[in-house]
């Protein structure tokens, strides 16, 4: 995995994940054949249509305000066609790992863990990338590392934090050599600001110290929250991240950048600003939706960037990635 200073842009694809929903009114969603379903185009070029109808309301007036996950669908039914254009779509885009969640599909820790080995298994079945790993419950994170194949690339544990039980996932994701994703939440709930975020870093670093966790292996988030909601939100995380990297040059920075769109219109526009920001601020990966906002433009940017402030001295990374092109 690449090291700060490398010429590569860590990318995170987050759309394997359940709890990701869209209006039933997005253009996306066909009616055809008397049929409702979420349209894509394949890897292939073919178009396909995920039918969906059992996931819709049959009331009309409840359908103008419902929101459906197409994941969330295609995991549940076991659609091995849908999970492999959003996997491999994302890998095409440019992502170097990719999310997966599965909360949404139940409040039943068997029923869920169940789901998390299935689309383990089925990831893997489609592709030789590496997967995280991602539930609010640290049993469901368990079980999907139970059946992971590790010749197939290395899994990431997405996240440790202060939280009680979570912080426990350090030293199984340490014997495991994962990639250990740390979020900035602190053990009495949300942070506040950007200090908050840096202090509850801070003590997951300590933690990870402990474990003799390599520098390379860790990653922190410093959460972010959409700036609809709150507007100094996105100021909190760019200000922890350049405090975060003055204080740790060579940990990975990264975070689910394309919530701080959430709820406002042009969300595109709203995320490139804000994923350019980060890599400002000092993050050497993002967690985004390849799809939307391209990789290629921020890794691009991140080069480009080094050179002129100096962090890719006499432009020697910058020349390695044109001469590559």
């Amino acid at each position: 995995m690449a090291k700060k200073n490398a010429a590569r842009l860590i990318v995170i694809g987050e759309n394997i994940n359940t709890t990701r929903r869209i209006k039933a009114t997005s253009s996306n969603i066909v009616r055809e054949d008397g049929k409702i379903g979420y349209a894509y185009q394949d890897i292939d070029g073919e178009r396909r249509v995920l039918d969906m109808t059992d996931a819709f309301p049959k009331d009309e007036k409840e359908l103008r305000n419902a929101k459906v996950s197409p994941i969330g669908h295609g995991v549940r039914n076991r659609n091995l066609d849908f999970l492999r254009w959003a996997i491999l779509a994302q890998q095409k885009a440019g992502a170097h790992i990719i999310d997966l969640c599965v909360d949404e599909l139940s409040v039943y820790p068997e029923e869920r863990h169940e789901h998390m080995r299935w689309v383990v298994k089925a990831a893997q079945s489609l592709s030789d990338g590496s997967f995280a790993i991602d539930s609010s419950d640290p049993n469901t994170i368990k079980a999907g590392l139970e059946v992971y194949d590790h010749s197939k690339g290395r899994p990431a544990i997405n996240s440790v934090s202060l939280e009680a039980g979570r912080d426990e996932l350090i030293q199984i994701g340490k014997d495991l050599k994962c990639f250990i994703f740390a979020n900035g939440s602190g053990n009495k709930g949300m942070p506040q600001d950007a200090q908050q975020r840096v202090d509850n870093l801070t003590n997951c670093m300590t933690l990870m110290d402990a474990a003799q966790v390599p520098m390379e292996d860790r990653f922190l988030d410093p959460l972010v929250f959409p700036v609809g909601a709150g507007p100094d939100f996105g100021k909190h995380y760019l200000d922890a991240v350049k405090m975060l990297r003055e204080r740790f040059p060579d940990v990975h920075i990264f975070g689910g950048l394309s919530n701080v769109s959430f709820g406002l219109p042009r969300r595109k526009l709203l995320n490139h600003a804000f994923i350019t920001l980060a890599i400002i601020s000092g993050c050497d990966a993002i967690m985004i939706d390849p799809l939307m906002n391209p990789p290629v433009d921020y890794i691009e940017f991140q080069i480009a960037a080094d050179v002129m402030t100096a962090k890719d001295e006499y432009a020697l990374n910058y020349l390695k990635f044109v001469r590559g092109k």
